[in-house]
This record gives C-alpha cells, sequence and structure tokens, in this order.
C-alpha cells in the first residue's frame, strides 16, 4: 500500500485481528521482502494494485514466479479500488487468490482474514 492513509487503516484492522505484519511501500519492496523471507513466514499477502515502482499484478505475477516453496500457495488477495469485472479478472490471471473491493468493507475483510490466516 503505497497511500498512508490506506496504510495506517490497514495495519490497525490486521492489528485488531492480532496478526503480525510486514509493510512493504511497492510491489518491488514486497516481492525483495518475500524472496529473502524463510518459506511460511507470510500467511498472507495483502497487495494493493496501484503502486509506484512495481504495481501489484507485477508483484504478484514475480511471487508465483519464484523457486521458493511457498510462491506458489502463500494466499495472495487484492486490496484495491480497481472493483471493475476486468480489475477482478487480471488480479486473478495474476495469480491472486481474492479481490477485496476499496473502501474495505469490513465484513467481507475479516471472512477473508479468517479464511486464510487460520
Amino acid at each position: 500500500e503505497d497511500n498512508e492513509l490506506n496504510l495506517e487503516i490497514a495495519v490497525e484492522l490486521l492489528k485488531y485481528a492480532g496478526l503480525e505484519i510486514t509493510i512493504a511501500k511497492n510491489g518491488l519492496e514486497g516481492l525483495d521482502k518475500f524472496k529473502v523471507a524463510p518459506p511460511g513466514t507470510y500467511t498472507l499477502i495483502l497487495m494493493d494494485i496501484q503502486m509506484p515502482v512495481m504495481n501489484g499484478l507485477e508483484a504478484a505475477k514475480a511471487i508465483r514466479a519464484l523457486p521458493v516453496k511457498d510462491a506458489q500457495t502463500v494466499p495472495i488477495v487484492a486490496m484495491t479500488a480497481n472493483a471493475f469485472p476486468e480489475d477482478i479478472a487480471a488480479t486473478l490471471q495474476a495469480g491472486m487468490n481474492e479481490h477485496l473491493s476499496k473502501p474495505i468493507d469490513l465484513e467481507q475483510f475479516h471472512s477473508i482474514l479468517q479464511k486464510w490466516c487460520q
């Protein structure tokens, strides 16, 4: 997430859910953090689509292409204002598991956390 306010909101929601958080301000930074982390470090990746340096679609594809044990299985959820059917299809084509539209629907957000972070 590259928007400071959106980042603060997401961090607070995740902390409230009791989750440990790693922040990346763009897709390349997220990719780099995933590359160097031991397998199993990340339970879930929340990925904005519109970010500087490397967008979320590119970052998700790059993560899925890594020769790392959990690169194919770590759940990646798009968290984006891009909510048209073609946007949702693009996130799935990039290897993401779910699509969460902004502004965030708290019920859907908690449902996704429960589904992937048990």
